[in-house]
């Protein structure tokens, strides 16, 4: 039996990191796989990158948001979809430690390994020739099947939309565990995979921690856009 966690959406909330962290190594789990997204919205890049790139035991994969903060910090155009939040990723670029762009840079888009003879995907999103698709409001079974008809998986670990999505069909699972950094109220979400040679489960933790004084850190530090992202991303827990 092999047993991991699913991490995804971060997004620069170290107190949350931290308390999943906690629970995951209370747990004994085998390995952690990070789905991107560890930057962008909040403003802790430096703390979550260095609490995970300093564990031997996470495999990542990048997000859309990591790529905007890398493409502010090289001068580059944002990409798809980013163009308005520029001042935002540049302000994020201008406080994070450049061994950290390196690191993040070298993550793919996914990854694909083997456990038991079963191929499993982690990525921070469908992709569609290199790039994330957007995002499918209410997915289904049968949509998510027909994205991934021509492949052998049979669990496709992502994340990307913040909400919780577990779907299983006769070819295989679908699991987002939700945003770990960015949520309503004060808890962090993560995953549990569990693997047999027969059998695939998929767990969702929810671990409580203190926010207040991380959301109170976006009004400290001057985060550009910090009243919508602290009404939209995180439920206006400060209102």
């Amino acid at each position: 039996m092999i047993k991991f966690a699913v991490i995804t959406d971060i997004h620069g909330n170290s107190p949350a990191l931290t308390a999943v962290l906690r629970d995951i190594t209370s747990r004994g789990l085998d390995r952690i796989y990070c789905l991107g997204d560890v930057v962008g919205i909040g403003p802790d890049s430096n703390e979550v990158l260095e609490l995970l790139l300093s564990r031997s035991d996470v495999s990542f994969v990048v997000g859309n948001h990591d790529v905007a903060v890398m493409a502010a910090y090289n001068g580059e155009d944002a990409p798809i979809g980013h163009e308005n939040e520029q001042h935002h990723h540049q302000w994020l670029a201008d406080r994070i430690n450049p061994v950290y762009i390196e690191a993040m840079s070298e993550w793919p888009k996914q990854l694909i390994v083997n456990y038991f003879n079963k191929e499993l995907l982690f990525t921070h999103y469908h992709l569609n020739q290199g790039w994330f698709l957007s995002i499918e409001k209410n997915p289904t079974t049968e949509n998510l099947d027909q994205l991934y008809k021509e492949t052998k998986y049979k669990l496709v670990c992502f994340g990307h939309h913040h909400r919780v999505h577990h779907f299983v069909s006769s070819q295989r699972a679908y699991f987002n565990p939700g945003a770990l950094g960015c949520y309503d109220k004060p808890c962090a979400r993560y995953g549990v995979i569990t693997l047999t040679e027969n059998t695939i489960s998929e767990e969702l933790i929810e671990v409580p921690y203190n926010n207040k004084e991380f959301l109170q850190s976006y009004h400290q530090l001057q985060v550009p856009e910090r009243e919508f992202i602290l009404k939209i991303f995180h439920g206006g827990q400060l209102a």
